[in-house]
């Protein structure tokens, strides 16, 4: 009977550690996940915040790109044109277990996370739409690009399009209400917006200056990085415009600095800025093409991930009466 009972444990035991060892991990320490082509097509690549450790994930013949960090940074949630075209896919932090998010292909793009990691909001042509994971159903939640979900919940930001331009804007999940967070009247080339940890700042990339007409890419150079309080008091610009385009900022978790793309050397590469001091450091140095992804420290996801009275609920469930 005790060789039965301990044997019985082990078992126990065993099992256990081997479901642990297949649960997906979260990185231990801060992590940039970001894509590079320095190996001949974009893949994704992880790195320390420093710029150290560059660690490839994915090893596929395709084009993957805009890749972002679960809430709790044990998935990686992608696009991917690996299946004939553009769409969603997750794999675990370590690169292991892809799989496509949804059973029916089509084109989608610019994924973002709610912040409770049960839903996801991306880009269906130029509609931003909204499903919950391990659901095939989809809505459209309005027009626009580049969606970014706040990390209260309530609140999804983007550029809107609007006869050429675009604009930043917030839209409620759960009503639908839209707001523009610059006034009327500023330029408009706003795009890539990224909620601070707190919610109480937007960084975004704007082209600052009037375009000339059917000449698209005569300015291009001056767009830059700027942040801008929630409420769209307190715009500062954080990367100067020196003639090389910065865009596509995305935060450090603990509100220090921002990591950005920029135009060097007839290519790209990501930068990192201290909002305070504005020093700036180059991260990457190999490839004609680095695209930003998105910064993941486990200290601060479990400071601030939501509770359950306060998770998002599902936009297709509050626009019922």
């Amino acid at each position: 009977m005790k060789c039965t009972r301990l044997l019985c444990i082990l078992g126990v035991i065993f099992l256990c550690s081997t479901i642990h060892s297949i649960w997906p991990q979260a990185p231990e320490t801060s992590k940039i996940v970001f894509v590079s082509n320095r190996d001949g097509n974009r893949e994704i690549y992880t790195m320390n915040p420093d710029g150290s450790q560059q660690v490839r994930l994915t090893q596929n013949f395709a084009l993957d790109h805009h890749p972002t960090w679960s809430p709790t940074g044990e998935e990686i949630l992608f696009v991917s044109d690996r299946d004939g075209v553009w769409d969603l896919y997750l794999m675990d932090a370590d690169g292991s277990n892809v799989r496509r998010v949804f059973k029916k292909a089509a084109h989608r793009e610019y994924p973002t996370w709610s912040p409770d990691g049960k839903q996801l909001a991306y880009v269906r042509g130029w509609f931003t739409y909204i499903a919950t994971l391990g659901k095939q159903e989809e809505q459209q939640l309005t027009n626009g690009f580049d969606p970014a979900w706040s990390p209260d919940g309530t609140e999804i930001a983007f550029a809107r399009g609007d006869f050429g331009s675009h604009r930043l804007t917030l839209v409620n999940v759960r009503v639908g209400r839209q707001k523009r967070v610059l006034p009327e009247d500023t330029i408009s080339w706003q795009q890539r917006p990224a909620w601070s940890a707190t919610g109480e700042q937007i960084a975004f990339s704007w082209l600052n200056h009037v375009r000339p007409i059917g000449r698209i890419f005569d300015l291009v150079d001056k767009e830059t990085i700027y942040i801008v309080n929630h409420d769209g008091t307190d715009l500062k610009r954080i990367v100067p415009e020196d003639g090389k385009a910065a865009m596509n900022p995305v935060w450090d978790p603990r509100g220090d600095n921002l990591v950005y793309e920029q135009s060097i050397n007839h290519g790209f590469h990501l930068f990192k800025v201290n909002i305070t001091s504005r020093a700036r450091t180059q991260l990457t140095h190999i490839g004609f093409y680095n695209e930003l992804g998105d910064w993941f420290d486990p200290v601060v996801a479990l400071s601030v991930l939501p509770q359950p009275l306060s998770l998002t609920t599902m936009w297709g469930a509050v626009k019922e009466p």
